[in-house]
């Protein structure tokens, strides 16, 4: 056998669990097809401040960064979206990744090591899930209805230190973490709180600084925040918010910082933008989570607490189908399948946007009405 016939062997079991996945490029402009399968929350993707100060940043600064932050890669850019990020959510401090992805990776890592206890929730994005495997520390996970095992595993631990982490809202789903009843375990037993609000930063709390912000969370020493640029804020990067002594320590010990090029300019122009609309037309966030109560009772789904409506349709091969009928017809949803959900909950992802207007939302309704009349049968 060669040395990489195996992947003929994957590549089939894929096909025949209905997990195979295959990139579907798209055009600049689709004409009559409505998004409800990005996570372009408050439709500021192709606002015109965005793409302005995207444009602008290139001209200024050129198209790459150049180096790591700590070479070349740092701009007075990078240094204002920082502070301005840190001052929007009430953190003292905020340290910008090339994405949430690394950012995730480099606090998890640089938080941690031998010695520490991390508890990580069962359903945390694939990003916290790998920052746990290379932490090198001790991993349980917990399910988010269980708080006694926490409280156990915090209360019976060996190590000096210990982590907990979770996202605020949870991508597949929708749904909130308990994170008041999880920061008071942490702060109970010495522990430290970390909180993805990818999910969550233009969605919840006021004017959408997340729901460590509305749970009134924010800017205390044992909890941290991390974040994407590339959902609500309609960019690239992602970001540690927290302690001063936290953003220090990440400046220098955390890998996905250190050796990885700064975020582009036109990212950090476009994510700045983004934050200052938000920062003027808080409603967006409300709009967000009205458009989710409307497209949930299309779809005939319980009312969201995000900007995340979830329908399960079980094979993943039916979800597959009818996400593929919908786009036939206009209306572009997400398609989840294992092993982005567990077995047996493949599902159609809508992710509303403050923008969706009601004439969109009437297609919307005709389009998925019929799809799952019959995906459900």
């Amino acid at each position: 056998m060669a040395t990489l016939d195996w992947l003929t062997d994957a590549a089939t079991l894929r096909l025949e669990r209905g997990v195979h996945r295959d990139l579907r490029p798209r055009t600049c402009a689709q004409p009559g097809v409505i998004d409800l399968a990005s996570n372009d929350y408050l439709g500021l993707c192709r606002h015109p401040d965005v793409v302005d100060a995207a444009c602008a940043a290139v001209r200024d600064w050129g198209a790459g960064s150049t180096g790591s932050r700590l070479v070349s890669g740092t701009t007075v850019l990078h240094e204002q979206l920082d502070s301005e990020l840190a001052a929007f959510v009430g953190a003292e401090s905020a340290l910008v990744f090339s994405s949430g992805y690394t950012a995730n990776l480099g606090v998890v890592a640089a938080l941690s090591g031998r010695g520490t206890l991390i508890l990580s929730d069962s359903a945390s994005h694939a990003s916290l899930v790998d920052a746990c495997r290379l932490s090198r520390a001790r991993i349980e996970v917990y399910d988010r209805r269980n708080l006694a095992a926490v409280e156990l595993a915090l209360r019976t631990r060996t190590e000096d230190r210990a982590l907990v982490v979770t996202d605020s809202v949870f991508s597949a789903d929708g749904d909130l973490a308990p994170l008041r009843e999880l920061h008071a375990l942490c702060r109970r037993h010495s522990a430290v709180l970390l909180v993805d609000e990818a999910h969550g930063i233009g969605v919840r709390g006021d004017g959408g600084r997340g729901l460590v912000h509305e749970l009134g969370l924010q800017g205390l020493p044992d909890v941290i925040v991390t974040a994407t640029l590339s959902k609500s804020l309609a960019s690239q990067g992602g970001v540690v918010l927290g302690p001063a002594a936290v953003r220090a320590h990440l400046i220098d010990v955390a890998r996905p910082f250190i050796f990885d090029t700064g975020l582009a300019p036109a990212a950090v122009g476009a994510a700045r933008a983004a934050l200052a609309v938000l920062a003027r037309e808080p409603e967006r966030a409300a709009a967000v989570r009205v458009r989710a109560a409307q497209l949930a009772e299309i779809v005939g789904a319980d009312v969201p607490e995000s900007a995340v409506v979830s329908v399960i349709l079980g094979d993943p091969e039916r979800a597959y189908d009818a996400a593929r009928e919908a786009y036939s017809r206009g209306v572009h949803v997400g398609c989840f399948r294992p092993p982005s959900v567990p077995e047996g909950t493949s599902r159609l992802r809508l992710t509303a946007r403050a923008n969706l207007t009601e004439n969109e939302l009437d297609v919307i309704g005709s389009v998925l009405g019929s799809v799952l009349d019959g995906a459900r049968v």
